[in-house]
């Protein structure tokens, strides 16, 4: 699944007539960045859902013809639901299937999905979060064993904590890449608009969701107009 339909308040001005998924980077758009990434891993079938100028998004992919993958829509121009709330809203897509990816439209990278997914299946979390030691306001925690068992916010001095039986905290950056078991379908409970780091942070009480640490491959966010 490719996240698509945040306002992309931090690329205004150039947001203010089209959608985040089309601003381009080196003469391509962000949405065409994620799917040559999904492709060159053997991706073939993607959910993107779609908010913000959402006809503009939806002619761009017929134009393109899907970049010959099975393509879907997931229209949420009545409701910006979040990245929880818009994973929720497409679950139907990924019924029956195995292991899937969900990425940030504005993530430019190339992390290896094939080494993330045996990584995932080596370990067998409900999900596998790419991680990496960078600077940012806003860190996931991770226990000794590098399951999730909190959030903070340095700027703010806020801390959210879902366990405690940890010996040692370690604070690491979300690269905006996961890979979820289909299992954790059923276990979303939250209703509308919710974050992706919100729900993880629950089901994280009881349930293990793990760091894939990786500080080698490629990584930008372009989401940042100071950036792209």
């Amino acid at each position: 699944m490719i996240l698509a339909a945040g306002l992309g308040t931090r690329l205004r001005p150039i947001t203010d007539t089209i959608p985040k998924a089309l601003v381009e980077i080196n003469g391509k758009t962000l949405l065409e960045h994620s799917i040559d990434h999904l492709q060159f891993f053997g991706v073939k079938e993607a959910i993107i859902n779609v908010h913000h100028f959402p006809d503009m998004i939806i002619a761009f992919l017929k134009k393109k013809k899907n970049f010959g993958m099975k393509i879907e829509v997931s229209d949420e121009r009545d409701a910006l639901l979040d990245t929880g709330g818009g994973l929720k809203k497409a679950s139907w897509f990924f019924e029956g299937g195995g292991p899937f990816v969900v990425r940030n439209v504005d993530v430019l990278s190339n992390l290896d999905l094939g080494v993330m997914l045996e990584f995932h299946q080596k370990h067998k979390p409900i999900a596998t979060l790419a991680v990496r030691n960078r600077e940012t306001s806003r860190y996931m925690l991770f226990n000794e064993r590098f399951e999730l068992i909190g959030w903070t916010n340095v700027s703010s001095g806020e801390r959210k904590l879902s366990r405690k039986d940890f010996k040692h905290m370690h604070p690491l950056a979300f690269s905006g890449i996961q890979i979820l078991d289909p299992s954790v379908i059923p276990l979303i409970n939250e209703e509308d608009r919710f974050s992706l780091i919100s729900m993880y942070l629950r089901l994280s009480r009881d349930k293990r969701i793990c760091a894939f640490t990786d500080n080698d491959s490629f990584w930008f966010d372009a989401g940042k107009r100071e950036e792209a």
